[in-house]
């Protein structure tokens, strides 16, 4: 997954001290979720095991109400903490059962976005959070079977179609229970897992989804789900799934091993993907059409998710410090999927970006790999170069050996880096006590001895030289004619953006003669300000197969040459582009600063515009009109009441924008004039949020 996972000290300290004495066995979790006032409830059942003498056994549980505690049938009293449910009563040596029912209104972890038919709900445990929504174990060493039995209520008079609710595991049945009188379907869906997972893994996801169902080559099932109105997408953003399954299950050697494999987009998630077993969530913005897909698809992240089923979720880090095993292992498998799908070239570039990133970071990034407090680059990066020197190291065939003895001697169970290292000192011999020193317990990055594995490749020898060198003009036109990996196109491109125009020219011309999608959209952003001598040749950018291109081209174009920008805006009429919705808003911005309109069709621009801003799309959305109305000076009540209210926002970017975006503005004395004014018109809850930063 795309973050680090945070392990706390004392946690770590506490719940060893139980696990060695306590072992949670099966979870049965019947859930009652209520978007009316975004709380869930529900009757939880944990089978454990007491091995030692232990005073009190702590299940963690955020800010929860309990009633009804029984311990093997009978009712005990017990200690809510607010951070855990404590039991000191009823419980023997051997088998024990544990019921009880709980109240939440969590403030993280379980999201509540949209309503009526656009209501998602959907949770992000990653870390240790799945206990600010279920009660359950903050510790990753605690591995639990769950049974998860999700019960709701569907008015009918607001669904056209009954929504989904999602589970880790397979559908062991569905009952729907419809009440005309009422005008409510009573919806219940189990899923049960057959093996046992950390508590973090744990998942639910709501909405008015649509399922596709495919089978990998083993057999396992798949399933796709997207939003009822995006159908449309299926192919373009679940593209390659089935051959990234196959893929890795063949490399790895270990066969998928959870039965059912499940992905699913949620509006507004926090990062890019989330490997709950069995069921991966990830961002409504890797949703895309066929156009969308060359712009930014879910391939990678596709992979690095499902890589994770094995690497995080079938074997588990034991605490922070070798979380390497998880996020790097992803990373790598997830980049060796993709050199399969596009070839050496592609794979190579990848290692390369990554060994530049990982070069800058190391003037400031001053620690190690194996350290809980290490950066993500490092856990995901480094540790993905690690994992490639080790299998040049030792041969791709001693490594999927060791690989493969590693996963099946650990499975279900939970990993430290030794774990691994002395398996590959098995199979290998290989020196990987000198292998750990430089590559995880030592910080920086060794740029030098990572340019020798990237130096296999013909492609970043050649890019290495080309850097390095100074060519004609002549030897650039025939590099943009030859049949060059694209990256090596695009440098060109940028690189003689100097050089005068009429020297230029020729290469931009061949350029987008390669009709290469990426080398087409270097010379559309290498070209602010278009000579006249090059518009018809730059607008061919408008029909490209990329809305950034288009959105970069219709910028440049307007600026260029403001007689035409009428013409332009018509070709860019009614197009959406991506899931920001980037395209759409550039065009109105457009349109309403240099567009030839009526005093009505700017107020219509503008109502668009705020419709946007609006709480009822996504946060990347909302973003992209606020600073449009912004930019153009635009602020009104509604405006700022928008800018505000994005300080509320669940996802920490957006209502970081936010904060800083106002306390910048609160500068300027009329922007704090007009919200002092407005403070005095608007509901209390508006006026004490506005209150807030003016108070600052």
């Amino acid at each position: 997954m795309f973050r680090i996972l945070l392990a706390l000290f004392f946690i770590k300290l506490s719940f060893a001290q139980q696990i060695d004495k306590v072992d949670f066995i099966k979870c049965d979790a019947l859930l009652f979720p209520n978007a009316s006032d975004k709380s869930i409830s529900g009757t939880i059942t944990y089978e454990f095991k007491v091995t030692k003498i232990i005073d009190t056994i702590k299940i963690d549980a955020k800010n929860m109400e309990f009633s009804n505690v029984m311990i093997n049938n009978e009712l005990v009293k017990f200690n809510n903490s607010g951070k855990t449910l404590d039991l000191f009563e009823g419980f023997k040596k051997g088998k024990n059962k544990v019921t009880f029912s709980y109240f939440a209104k969590p403030k993280q972890t379980l999201y509540f976005t949209g309503q009526d038919e656009n209501l998602q709900i959907w949770t992000q445990g990653q870390g240790k959070y799945t206990s600010h929504w279920l009660p359950s174990f903050d510790d990753v060493n605690e591995k639990v079977v769950f049974r998860i039995t999700i019960k709701y209520y569907v008015n009918m008079d607001k669904f056209q179609f009954d929504p989904i609710a999602l589970s880790n595991g397979k559908l062991n049945f569905e009952k729907n229970t419809i009440s005309w009188s009422r005008g409510v379907n009573d919806i219940t869906r189990n899923y049960q897992m057959q093996k046992p997972m950390s508590s973090y893994l744990v998942m639910l996801a709501f909405g008015n989804f649509v399922k596709l169902e495919a089978k990998s080559k083993s057999g396992t099932s798949l399933e796709f789900y997207l939003d009822k109105n995006d159908v449309s997408k299926f192919e373009p953003t679940f593209r390659y799934s089935a051959a990234l399954f196959d893929y890795l299950e063949q490399e790895i050697g270990v066969k998928y091993p959870w039965g059912i494999y499940r992905q699913v987009p949620v509006r507004d998630f926090l990062y890019a993907g989330m490997e709950n077993t069995t069921s991966t969530i990830f961002s409504q913005d890797f949703v895309v059409d066929s156009i969308g897909f060359n712009d930014r698809n879910y391939v990678n992240v596709n992979a690095h998710e499902l890589a994770h089923q094995w690497f995080g979720n079938f074997i588990t880090a034991q605490s922070g410090t070798h979380h390497w095993l998880q996020e790097g292992f992803a990373t790598y498998y997830a980049l060796l999927a993709e050199r399969h799908l596009f070839g050496d070239d592609y794979f190579y570039e990848a290692l390369n970006d990554y060994a530049e990133q990982l070069q800058l970071a190391a003037k400031t990034d001053t620690i190690p790999v194996m350290n809980e407090k290490a950066s993500s680059l490092s856990f995901y990066k480094k540790g993905a170069w690690a994992l490639h020197v080790l299998r040049e190291d030792i041969g791709a065939k001693n490594f999927q050996k060791a690989v493969k003895k590693y996963l099946k001697k650990y499975q279900y169970k939970n990993v430290n880096t030794d774990d691994f290292l002395q398996i590959v000192k098995e199979v290998s011999g290989y020196d990987v006590e000198n292998f750990k020193k430089v590559w995880l317990e030592t910080a920086g990055f060794d740029r030098a001895l990572a340019q020798k594995y990237l130096n296999k490749n013909n492609f970043i020898q050649y890019f290495s030289t080309l850097r390095k060198s100074k060519k004609s003009l002549f030897e650039l036109v025939a590099i943009m004619q030859s049949d060059a990996y694209y990256p090596i196109k695009q440098y060109v491109v940028f690189q003689t953006q100097s050089l005068p125009f009429e020297e230029r020219k020729v290469i931009l011309e061949t350029a987008l003669a390669t009709n290469n999608l990426f080398v087409r959209k270097a010379v559309a952003a290498s070209l602010p300000m278009i000579p006249e001598a090059f518009k018809i040749h730059y607008e061919t950018l408008l029909h490209d197969d990329s809305y950034e291109t288009k959105e970069i081209a219709l910028i440049n174009l307007c600026q260029s040459f403001p007689e035409n920008v009428e013409y332009y805006l018509e070709q860019m009429k009614g197009i959406e582009g991506n899931n920001d919705k980037s395209l759409k808003l550039t065009w109105l911005k457009l349109k309403l600063v240099n567009g030839q309109n009526s005093e009505n069709e700017q107020k219509q621009l503008l109502e668009e515009l705020l419709k946007y801003a609006s709480t009822d799309y996504e946060s990347s959305i909302r973003q992209n009109a606020l600073e449009i109305l912004l930019d153009v000076n635009y602020v009104n009540p509604k405006v700022i009441e928008a800018l505000f209210l994005a300080t509320n926002h669940h996802k920490w970017q957006f209502t970081k924008f936010a904060r800083e975006k106002i306390r910048t503005l609160l500068k300027q004395p009329d922007f704090r004039n007009q919200v002092e004014i407005f403070v005095r018109t608007v509901d209390e809850k508006t006026a004490a949020l506005y209150m807030k930063f003016l108070k600052e």
